[in-house]
């Protein structure tokens, strides 16, 4: 019996000692008492904020300002900052837990690092290593600095192959790669993105002189995404002697900004979801060590890799493997062996391109940097002083031979449907300065971007592109507002950009239209909500008595048709309604701005818009019953390009430029303003900026702004 106690406690002893040494080795504390060494390079630097905290960064030289970028970004969020660099690693699971796990696994089945690793040196100019590679210092001289604020023990310092790791993991995912990567993953059905209308979409505008009011060039930025995380917008002004002169909004890791304008052009990003996927089923052979190729055998390639995952204060390691076959990765699940081939495979120049297009003065070098075709999807939505505009269906299309169902899962035992070469950029749709005098992108098909009479032809493009054919609610409603206007004004175009309407021909409306058709004799609380259902003017505008229960019928209905499933029966989610404003609200008509909110620190403020709106606010419960808003509409810009050629900015932010401190007074100082659909000044020139500047510092140096 001693004998057995002893056991037992010398077993817990040794568990308790693991346990403990697990939570020292992945402690907070640790990464917090470790020596950061701080960057050797000088960069010569001016970080200036304005009124709005919103950071100018100019530089002697363009690595400077990204330097001087990385430090004022990390200043106002470098705990999101931390999390994407831990992506770059592959060690986003010891941060957050098996979300981030999953990631960490694509990044190793993917093979980033080795592609980073293969191309860094021969790739990517010397330029632009050296961009990379001064943001990287930038970020690392601040965590050098506040060693308080790092959480992950070993990341930093970080580098410029950080950087690119960063854009050639997320780019796929902005196509679908995610999706199709957790489908295969879990056995389950390939999605059909092509044709998903994606909650987390965009608008996005341009209007030329021959339709504007004052003939003026307009174009209006307005992508949807998280209010908070590793996609959510951050907005700044680069600027250098070496002729970088970029203003707008960026993600995390990106050294400049990634839509916006310069001088003399801009342009919107919207993502687009052509099918850019292909999926092999293998033949695998002895014992699944091999798979059958053009008549022979080749060995299926395998690698184990550890999966670092955080439980509360433990991170636990979780061994997997990853294969790899001729045509790409490869997942093994019940049903079989899966390679997958995806059109930025092997491509890491993302950031290059991005970089071109900053540096771009006119049409010509804009569309050369295009051509690169690094960037794999994203629609650009374009305009520029001269008064042209257009729409770039933007696509890194493989050279797909016919003959095979590239909708669904190939063949992999052959190489006549292994495309090796991607279509060149002009392959893809395109239309420049249409007669109608506007273009419109909301996440739709290109076919839709203007006024009739003005677009591009479906016929003249092959199906073997994968063209994606949904319409979305945002899209007929921006053009028909767009084109019932003979001239548009600035005003105009903020008003339709900030329209709460559904149109009669989109999903939304189709689903309501079913809710009212729904017989509910026997059950008279529904029958009251579908009565006052009938009432809705079809806008979330605030002013109706039914848009409350309209809002919520759309969230219900539509966020199973935005992530690709069937809709629920419009007869229960006017149920689920119905139960959620009863127990609220005590009442089927509470005022829609009394559900649905914009909450940040102390403030609490109404909103109106919705799920698919032009205005488009999506939403998660609160405890108290109510809406917060957490995605949709966030960073928006309009640029304006006078007569004479010269711009002019306006935006807004839904929080503020201190995204990840509550005691800055640029926590949620745009928040009122975004609130009430209203913009801030974007002071762009010297003229603009001097009177609005409230503090200017280098990094590294003291300041109170």
């Amino acid at each position: 019996m001693k004998s057995w106690w002893k056991w037992t406690l010398g077993g817990v002893v040794v568990v308790a000692a693991v346990a403990a040494a697990d939570v020292i080795a992945f402690s907070p504390l640790r990464a917090r008492l470790e020596t950061v060494p701080e960057p050797a390079g000088c960069y010569e630097v001016l970080i200036r904020r304005d009124r709005w905290g919103v950071p100018h960064v100019k530089g002697r030289t363009d690595a400077a300002a990204a330097f001087g970028l990385g430090w004022a970004q990390s200043e106002d969020d470098f705990v999101t900052l931390e999390q994407v660099l831990a992506g770059t690693r592959g060690r986003l699971g010891e941060l957050t837990g098996a979300k981030g796990a999953a990631q960490d696994y694509a990044y190793h089945l993917l093979g980033v690092r080795a592609d980073v690793d293969r191309g860094y040196e021969t790739k990517l100019s010397p330029q632009v290593r050296k961009v990379v590679e001064a943001y990287a210092d930038g970020v690392n001289l601040y965590a050098a600095r506040h060693p308080g604020e790092r959480h992950l023990p070993g990341l930093f310092p970080i580098t410029g192959k950080d950087i690119v790791a960063g854009f050639a993991l997320t780019s796929p995912f902005f196509f679908g790669l995610d999706h199709t990567l957790g489908a295969l993953v879990q056995n389950e059905p390939l999605p059909n993105d092509s044709n998903l209308g994606t909650d987390k979409g965009s608008n996005a505008f341009a209007v030329a002189p021959s339709r504007s009011a004052d003939g003026a060039t307009r174009l209006l930025l307005n992508s949807h995404q998280p209010w908070t995380g590793p996609v959510a917008w951050y907005e700044a002004h680069v600027t250098s002697d070496e002729g970088l002169d970029m203003a707008g909004g960026l993600f995390p890791i990106a050294p400049f900004p990634l839509t916006g304008h310069n001088r003399t052009l801009g342009w919107a990003n919207t993502v687009n979801r052509p099918d850019l996927i292909d999926v092999y089923r293998l033949t695998l052979t002895d014992g699944g060590r091999s798979y059958r190729f053009d008549g022979g055998t080749r060995p299926l390639g395998r690698q184990g890799v550890w999966l670092w995952v955080r439980f509360g204060p433990f991170v636990l390691p979780v061994r997997k493997t990853v294969y790899r076959a001729i045509q790409g990765p490869v997942i093994v699940n019940k049903a079989g062996a899966f390679a997958i081939r995806y059109g930025s495979i092997g491509e890491i120049r993302q950031v290059e391109q991005y970089y071109r297009l900053t540096k771009a003065r006119n049409y010509g070098e804009w569309i050369a940097a295009m051509r690169m075709a690094a960037v794999p999807a994203t629609n650009f939505v374009y305009a520029d002083a001269t008064g042209r505009i257009g729409l770039f269906y933007n696509a890194r299309f493989p050279e797909r031979a016919p003959g095979f169902d590239w909708r669904g899962i190939l063949p992999g035992d052959t190489n006549r449907d292994v495309w090796r070469r991607q279509l060149p950029f002009d392959a893809a749709p395109q239309l420049v300065s249409p007669a109608s005098g506007f273009v419109v992108n909301a996440n739709n098909s290109p076919w839709l971007a203007t006024q009739d009479g003005s677009n591009l032809k479906r016929e003249a493009y092959s199906p073997l592109l994968g063209i994606e054919e949904n319409v979305t609610n945002r899209a007929l409603r921006g053009i028909s507002l767009l084109s019932a206007l003979p001239r548009v004004s600035a005003d105009d175009l903020w008003h339709v950009k900030m329209d709460t309407g559904y149109d009669p021909r989109s999903n939304e409306r189709h689903y309501v239209d079913a809710a009212l058709q729904l017989d509910l004799r026997g059950s008279p609380d529904l029958a009251r909500a579908q009565a006052l259902l009938r009432t809705w003017d079809g806008t979330l505008d605030g002013r109706g008595s039914a848009d409350a229960l309209a809002f919520l019928v759309v969230k219900f209905g539509m966020r199973a048709i935005y992530s690709n499933r069937t809709p629920p029966p419009p007869r229960a989610t006017l149920a689920e309604a119905v139960k959620h404003l009863t127990a609220a609200f005590g009442r089927l008509d509470p005022p829609l701005t009394s559900l649905v909110r914009l909450r940040r620190g102390t403030l609490d403020l109404p909103l109106t818009g919705g799920p698919g709106a032009l205005r488009a606010i999506y939403t998660d419960w609160a405890d108290d019953g109510r809406l917060f808003g957490n995605l949709g509409d966030s960073y928006i810009m309009l640029v304006t390009w006078d007569k004479a050629g010269t711009v002019h900015a306006q935006s807004i932010h839904q929080f503020g430029a201190a995204t990840s401190h509550p005691d800055s007074r640029h926590y949620a100082d745009q928040a009122p303003l975004f609130a009430r659909g209203q913009l801030k000044p974007a002071w762009f020139s010297e003229d603009e900026l001097a009177p609005n500047i409230v503090c200017a510092y280098r990094p590294g140096q003291p300041h109170r702004c």
